[in-house]
């Protein structure tokens, strides 16, 4: 099913007010961005030289007959013009080093937020959206700053600085060129916030188009093993013809703006020579000062000509800074709180849940509601229960993938709130049933949390995966796995991730159904090689196998976001019930348990 981007596009929210979000990025580059501005600003001066020179040589040396005259000017024009060809230089050396820097800091300043925002943030955003804002929104930011912003206030001030020159030269008719402004000043202003709103919706639509590529090849497996290609493609040209139509929109938006801004220098430019000639005829204005006129009006057709294009990039940068600033203030709902100290745990530690509750964003009922569970230092519990009882996010929150928001999670006494994020996450490993990898390494991929781990360390945890046939890969444990490890088969991208997070011996092991894409050879033997890693540290496993179950020293119940019974696996066989009756509805279990 289609959905809409996530935030419909603030066409209220002013654009200097967005673009403001800019200046903490910007401070430390200021000295650079000051020389932009200036050297572009001298070199939009130098050229009014020219026609100031144009001036005197027709009203002198031409008027005159004085060819000796001609020189000193020719020579002064050649001057401003190796001036301005420095100047632009000097403008484009400053702006890349300021505009790519600023674009560097944005961007690590975002990455860096959306490694911090809580899961749940994640949960309610497409990556695709994510990734638009990331990419194409940043050039955007770094073309107006290094551009657009740039000569936005340069042409203003060119602008301001000719339209005086005229007044100067010939005030009725600097006055009439200033008056034609008004009329172009507002239709700008008008059409600018139509352009605001139709940029927002086409970097939205971006990012949903973006999510449906990224999608379709992540699941291209399943696509085309369910002969499914017609209606991806379906699903996404929809959107690229509602993408293709909102971007003529803005379009023709834009061709207005270009078609007023090329219609009014024309008119003016006929308006300066039939009030021109006029005065020249009366004796109110010399040749010399009209062919001046002329050529510094000429001067003022570039500003003009571009402001169209430079309040469209502006508008287009205010709702890029939008966009990125909606992920900046996104609410880090699970951090350090200030003043933060480590604190002791043990190895192995004891972890408590004390009437824990969770409810996630927006859910009418809790999925937890008073779980109470102890498991002592060095056990293993098992925790089984029906699916959507809540068992995944009951071990999410161990390690703060999200926070209980009813009372409170401990490891050793210390609420797990009460610890720093990095001092709980390397006490606390979780291997989810869905295994996730990354493209890079097979070393680098087993040792993302424990860099340091040496290389017995990574034989012992890869023969307690049973994942010694990363030795047979090309390259060992240097060979590159791909994207999501889809090299690999769905058993040996758990087995990774099953040694991934033995690696480290934690002192607090949560095992998220691990084994469940492994055959049962393979299962026995990983099972078998676990029972002493779990020796050795606190695990909280999530069970569906009867196998795994088997490992755990007492097996918890979990129904309906509560603990309803804890105990031996004989015990509860014997005495629960519910537990015989989940287990009898797996045939396996069944067998495996009479």
């Amino acid at each position: 099913m289609d959905t809409d981007p996530p935030h419909p596009p603030p066409a209220e929210r002013g654009r200097l007010s967005a673009l403001l979000r800019l200046r903490p990025y910007a401070r430390p580059y200021r000295g650079w961005l000051v020389l932009t501005v200036a050297s572009a600003m001298l070199a939009s001066l130098a050229q009014l030289a020219v026609p100031l020179i144009i001036q005197r040589v027709v009203d002198g040396p031409l008027a005159d007959g004085d060819r000796a005259g001609l020189i000193p000017y020719v020579g002064l024009a050649l001057v401003f013009g190796v001036a301005e060809a420095a100047l632009f230089f000097v403008r484009r050396w400053a702006m890349n080093h300021s505009s790519l820097r600023l674009e560097r800091d944005l961007r690590d300043a975002l990455y860096q937020r959306l490694q911090r925002l809580p899961v749940s943030f994640h949960d309610r955003w497409s990556s695709g959206q994510l990734l638009s804002r990331a990419t194409s929104d940043m050039s955007t930011i770094r073309r107006f700053v290094g551009f657009g912003g740039v000569f936005l206030l340069v042409n203003l001030v060119t602008c301001a600085v000719v339209l005086a020159l005229l007044l100067l030269t010939y005030w009725p008719l600097g006055l009439a060129v200033l008056l034609t402004t008004v009329p172009l000043t507002v239709v700008g202003l008008r059409w600018e916030k139509r352009y605001n709103a139709e940029s927002r919706l086409v970097q939205d639509e971006q990012g949903e188009l973006a999510t449906d590529v990224e999608e379709s090849v992540q699941g291209i497996r399943v696509v085309k093993s369910l002969g499914r290609s017609g209606l991806v493609f379906d699903r996404y040209d929809r959107k690229a013809v509602r993408l293709r139509s909102l971007q003529l929109q803005k379009v023709r938006t834009l061709a207005l703006l270009w078609c007023v801004f090329e219609f009014h220098p024309q008119v003016t430019r006929a308006l300066i020579l039939v009030g021109g000639s006029l005065a020249v005829g009366t004796g109110a204005l010399t040749v010399g000062g009209l062919v001046g006129f002329v050529a510094l009006f000429t001067v003022l057709l570039w500003p003009i000509l571009s402001i169209g294009f430079l309040l469209a990039q502006a508008q287009e940068a205010a709702s890029a800074c939008d966009r990125i600033g909606e992920l900046l203030d996104a609410p880090l709902t699970v951090a350090d709180r200030p003043g933060l100290e480590p604190a002791d745990v043990g190895s192995p530690a004891r972890l408590r849940f004390e009437d824990v509750g969770f409810t996630y964003p927006g859910a009418d009922r809790p999925v937890l509601d008073g779980v109470d569970l102890d498991l002592a230092p060095g056990e293993t519990v098992a925790l089984v229960g029906a699916t959507g009882s809540g068992k995944t996010t009951l071990t999410a929150l161990v390690g703060r993938l999200y926070d209980v928001t009813a009372g409170r999670v401990t490891v050793d006494g210390v609420d797990v709130r009460d610890l720093p994020l990095a001092q709980l996450r390397s006490v606390v490993a979780v291997a989810f049933e869905d295994a996730t990898l990354f493209s890079m390494s097979v070393r680098e991929n087993l040792t993302l949390g424990r860099p340091d781990a040496g290389d017995d360390d990574v034989d012992e945890a890869l023969r307690v995966a049973q994942a010694e046939f990363v030795h047979d890969l090309p390259w060992g444990l240097a060979t590159r796995i791909g994207e999501q490890g889809l090299s690999l088969s769905g058993g040996q991208r758990q087995r990774l991730a099953l040694a991934r997070a033995v690696l480290g011996r934690p002192s607090v092991l949560v095992l998220d159904d691990p084994l469940s894409a492994l055959d049962v050879h393979t299962e026995s033997l990983v099972e078998a090689a676990l029972r002493s890693v779990l020796a050795g540290t606190t695990a909280l496993v999530v069970a569906h196998r009867p196998s795994t179950v088997l490992l755990a020293d007492r097996v918890a119940l979990l129904q309906e976001g509560r603990i309803t019974a804890v105990g031996t696996h004989s015990e509860l066989l014997a005495e629960v019930p519910a537990y015989r009756d989940l287990l009898a509805q797996d045939s396996e279990l069944s067998g495996a348990f009479s």
